[in-house]
Order: structure tokens, then sequence, then C-alpha cells
């Protein structure tokens, strides 16, 4: 199974997310071809009401946490309640990575 859906499985059985998108960033730095390091874990659930940002991303790092541990390098998140979402509409968009651009 790949990285990517190793990660929605987890999230979409722990979070019974209404919307859940994982995008592998990993084009986007410095990695080899096909890397699967880096990524942009959007997730909307209910499961997030009442809770403040830093719990929503403790449980997300709890639950991914022996992959942090190994091949994820990085992993951003941004977590929604299904209000919160619908005024947002979208997630912010990820910036280039500075080490990829290279010198200046």
């Amino acid at each position: 199974m790949k990285m990517q859906e190793t990660i929605e499985a987890r999230l979409s059985e722990a979070l019974s997310p209404s919307h859940l998108e994982v995008l592998n960033e990993s084009h986007m730095h410095r990695t080899e071809p096909g890397a699967e390091s880096h990524f942009k874990v959007i997730v909307v659930s209910e499961a997030f009401v009442g809770q403040r940002l830093i719990a929503r991303h403790r449980q997300i790092n709890q639950l991914l946490a022996e992959l942090l541990a190994g091949p994820i390098h990085a992993l951003a998140l941004h977590t929604y309640t299904a209000e919160e979402w619908q005024q947002k509409g979208m997630a912010p968009r990820t910036p280039g990575c500075v080490s990829k651009l290279g010198p200046q």
C-alpha cells in the first residue's frame, strides 16, 4: 500500500471525515523521484468540534506516529469542523520549498 493510501485509511477509520485530502507534495522538495515523504493533509471531521487546533494536530500525529518516526519527513495539517470548512472552502496553498529553489 502506498504511503498516501495508508494515511487516508488511518484517518478515515479514526475520524470518519466528511472531507479528506491527502496530497503527496514530495515532488515540491529535494527528494528522489517517486518519494513519499512530504504530505499535506486536509481533514474535515465532526470529531474536531470543541477541540483546539493543537489538540486536533496532536490527535493526527498520534494516529500517524509510527509513520512520522520513519518514512514521513513532513506533514502539513489543515483540520476543520464542517462549519469551519464551509466558511473557508479551501485550505491554504502550499508555498514553494526554499531548498528546492536552490541558491538565490
